[in-house]
């Protein structure tokens, strides 16, 4: 498939990409420093092109409720903000997962706590892969690492949607979205017809036609025994996501003994460590991790067997290396290292942390 290459920051990319995957609908809202997707959205004019929709609603709990709709008439739909819009869609969020529907969401994190700074930070961990809403609810997260995935993560993420009945959320942060770089970018895919939403998912709110069997989407169970058993099939879905899409990547780890555990741009910054490392003799190596849920736990398991400690380095205070520490389950030595507020850790920074915390702590 012929693939267009152009110059784009990270927030177009995505939302050029949404485009061109066959998105029916985007719902959203501004705030920095992800503005620049529904301002590319609007200067497109998406409608005119593929009749996909683009409303700025009037707040971030509609703009979630909006993607609530789209989603269960099987539409393909997404949402974007950054870390304090996140948090006022947690509750839209949950009643999604908890109906099964597919959507996808994406946060270009900034700093916080509260509103915090517009810099970038990766201080949105907890809330994404530990479900950030409430109930016993998860979601998938892709965490780019450049404006090139970015563009095709949004395609991988409509599919894990579909594929799961399942929000799949893309972390992202101020640097990769506001960042420019070539991007690839795939051929237009069209848009399915009511029709063909209708045959091809028999969940969906198709309306009741001709005979058609009501359909209803609730996440709504007034009785503990079935609110229990949904659970319980929801928990089997999740395991089935851990066992079949971890996604990560290595660089240089094959005779590593010090590893960084990063994602987005942190690991953008630990790639250029692992070469100061090695040119000072350190056999270092960088496992990056694609997907933050399903967690990359056996392969951090089996690096265990090998290396000798683990750096876990991310734009926050410590919220990766908990569940580094619990995949390295007291084998080997794990810390953490981070700047947070919006700073951005240096790769000499990261190479010190490396040689005084973890090779000679």
């Amino acid at each position: 498939m012929a693939r267009e290459l152009k110059l784009m920051k990270g927030n177009e990319a995505i939302a050029e990409a949404a485009i061109r995957a066959g998105a029916d609908a985007y719902f959203g809202y501004p705030i920095t420093p992800q503005s620049e997707v529904i301002e590319y959205l609007m200067a497109e004019k998406p409608h005119e092109r593929t009749g996909k929709v683009v409303l700025q609603a009037e707040s971030e709990v509609a703009a979630i409720n909006m993607v609530y709709g789209a989603a269960g008439a099987g539409k393909r739909v997404w949402t974007s903000s950054s870390s304090p819009g996140i948090s006022l869609k947690q509750e839209g969020i949950s009643y999604i997962a908890g109906a099964e529907l597919p959507c996808v969401i994406l946060n270009v994190v900034r700093g916080g706590p509260g509103l915090g700074t517009i810099q970038p930070s990766q201080a949105d961990y907890f809330q994404s892969v530990k479900g950030g809403g409430h109930g016993d609810y998860r979601l998938i997260v892709l965490a780019p690492s450049s404006v090139q995935e970015m563009a095709d993560y949004v395609v991988d993420a409509f599919d894990l949607a579909f594929k799961y009945r399942n929000p799949v959320l893309i972390l992202s942060d101020g640097v990769i979205g506001q960042m420019m770089e070539k991007v690839y970018l795939i051929e237009q895919r069209p848009r399915l017809t009511d029709e063909e939403i209708k045959q091809r998912y028999a969940w969906a709110t198709t309306g009741k036609k001709d005979g058609t069997e009501r359909r209803v989407i609730t996440s709504l169970a007034l009785k503990a025994d079935e609110m229990e058993a949904h659970n319980i099939h929801l928990q089997k879905k999740y395991a089935e996501i851990e066992a079949n899409e971890v996604r990560f990547e290595e660089f240089q780890c094959d005779d590593a003994e010090y590893v960084f555990v990063a994602y987005g741009s942190s690991a953008r910054v630990c790639q250029k460590a692992v070469q100061l490392a090695r040119n000072k003799g350190i056999k270092a190596g960088l496992l990056r991790l694609i997907t933050l849920f399903p967690f990359p736990k056996a392969e951090i398991g089996r690096l265990t067997g090998q290396v000798k400690g683990m750096l876990a380095v991310e734009m926050s205070s410590g919220q990766m290396i908990e569940d580094v520490k619990l995949a390295v389950n007291g084998r080997i030595k794990a810390e953490h290292f981070g700047r947070f507020g919006g700073n951005i850790p240096t790769p000499d920074e990261v190479l010190y942390a490396l040689e005084t915390q973890i090779i000679g702590g």
